[in-house]
C-alpha cells in the first residue's frame, strides 16, 4: 500500500481538470484499476475503514469511473512520482 500527497492546485499538469470540491479528497487504486476517487471525513478511523472494507467488495467502483481511472493513469506517467508509485 503508498500513500502519495498531490496538491492540485501546485501540480495541475498531473491533476488536470478534476474539480476537487471537498477536502480532504482521496483515490484508492489496486494496481491499475481505481478503486475509489472522492471526499472523506479528516478521521483516521474513517479512512481505515474504508481501506478494510475495499478489499471486501470487489465491485466496488468510483462514481466517475473514466474520471478517477484517467486520474490515476496521470499519475502513474509522472515521471517524479514513479519511484513512489511502481
Amino acid at each position: 500500500m503508498r500513500f502519495v500527497w498531490l496538491d492540485v492546485e501546485d501540480r495541475e499538469d498531473v491533476a488536470g481538470d478534476l474539480d476537487i470540491e471537498t477536502f480532504p479528497s482521496i483515490l484508492v487504486a489496486q494496481g491499475e484499476q481505481a478503486r475509489f476517487l472522492g471526499p472523506v471525513l479528516p478521521q483516521t478511523g474513517v479512512l481505515a475503514r474504508m481501506l478494510q472494507s475495499l478489499p471486501a467488495d470487489a465491485a466496488a467502483r468510483p462514481a466517475d469511473v473514466q474520471e478517477a481511472q484517467d486520474l490515476l493513469q496521470r499519475l502513474l506517467r509522472a515521471d517524479d512520482l514513479q519511484e513512489v508509485l511502481r
